[in-house]
């Protein structure tokens, strides 16, 4: 699996969650992965229950198997002032401009400086090395912008490389592309089987194939457990008597004491729950079906009930690698 994990989604589709969990899958086993934040929501750290991530590299979590997930929120201006000192050596130089306000201001009205920093910050992690020549992380995965936005996010580094023709941002742009678009990154689609999601995923999709941009997996996310098998769904559509469906209650023992009228009042609001069911169970295999003609590896996560805590975020990467992700050799 490809080293550097990018995950976005529309908003409302849980890609914090899909990103954290997947984090973690691929940490399991002895690996070390970096989970990245780009967005300023420090989703990753309510996610974790843990104290609002600063601006370093902090290990969050232990995956099964010993592994280790790291994580890191990017503060572009902190980012921008890094990317100084790399390049022009500016050091207590660079400092004063944020002192004056210099720094905000160019991240804010800067077209694209912002991505370029967030995006180079995040390569940067991939690239590194140790003493020993080893990458410094197994993994590293981005809780990246939603799908909306995604294509430019990447690949404003090819237009920044465009615009300077040479010298350390000319080379800084083009060193980040190259990793964008190598065999190293996957960018990964979080949906749900709800119509306006499973459209953006297919609309993003194409837009990061025409830029030339590695799409990986579609991840959907939050998928209603199945109630009704498929000939109980024929018989709420067949329309079973009434009086067949109060009796079968009776005999449950459901409606309470009373002889018939007891259970008769119960199948109405029941019918009504079934019709209800059907028709979700129908508009949401249709977009299952959409999503399987991507001819993508598609993964399905639950929606868990009770809302999603530490535990089920560690039950969700437990599912994921159960789905292979992170076992391929």
């Amino acid at each position: 699996m490809s080293r550097f994990q990018v995950v976005s989604g529309k908003g409302g589709t849980g890609k914090t969650t899909v990103a954290a969990a997947l984090a973690l899958a691929l940490a399991s086993e002895g690996k070390r992965a970096l989970l990245v934040e780009v967005e300023g929501r420090q989703g990753i750290s309510q996610l974790f229950e843990t104290e609002p991530l600063p601006y370093e590299e902090r290990k969050i979590a232990v995956a099964p198997g010993g592994g280790e997930v790291f994580a890191l929120a990017i503060d572009p201006e902190l980012a921008l002032l890094d990317y100084l000192q790399m390049f022009y050596k500016l050091g207590s130089a660079g400092r004063a401009l944020k002192k004056l306000g210099a720094i905000d201001f160019a991240t804010t009205i800067a077209p694209g400086l912002r991505d370029v920093l967030l995006t180079g910050k995040t390569c940067e992690a991939v690239r590194r090395k140790d003493k020993s020549g080893r990458h410094t992380y197994d993994y590293v995965v981005m809780d990246a912008p939603p799908t909306g936005r995604i294509t430019r996010f990447l690949n404003v580094n090819d237009e920044v490389a465009g615009l300077a023709k040479m010298g350390p941002i000319h080379n800084q742009a083009q060193a980040v592309m190259r990793t964008l678009k190598s065999r190293d990154t996957q960018v990964h689609l979080v949906s749900l089987l709800e119509e306006m999601p499973v459209q953006e995923t297919v609309d993003g999709i194409a837009e990061l194939r025409g830029a030339g941009l590695p799409v990986g997996r579609v991840m959907v996310n939050m998928v209603r457990p199945a109630v009704l098998d498929g000939l109980a769904l024929e018989r709420v559509r067949a329309s079973t008597p009434r009086s067949a469906i109060a009796k079968s209650l009776s005999a449950a023992g459901l409606g309470g004491a009373r002889r018939g009228g007891g259970a008769e009042r119960l199948v109405t609001p029941l019918l009504e729950q079934a019709d209800e069911y059907a028709e979700r169970f129908a508009l949401e295999s249709a977009q299952r079906a959409v999503l399987d003609g991507l001819d993508l590896p598609l993964h399905e996560l639950p929606l868990l009930a009770g809302g999603l805590d530490l535990a089920g975020l560690y039950r969700l990467a437990k599912l994921l690698r159960a789905q292979g992700v992170g076992t391929e050799r």
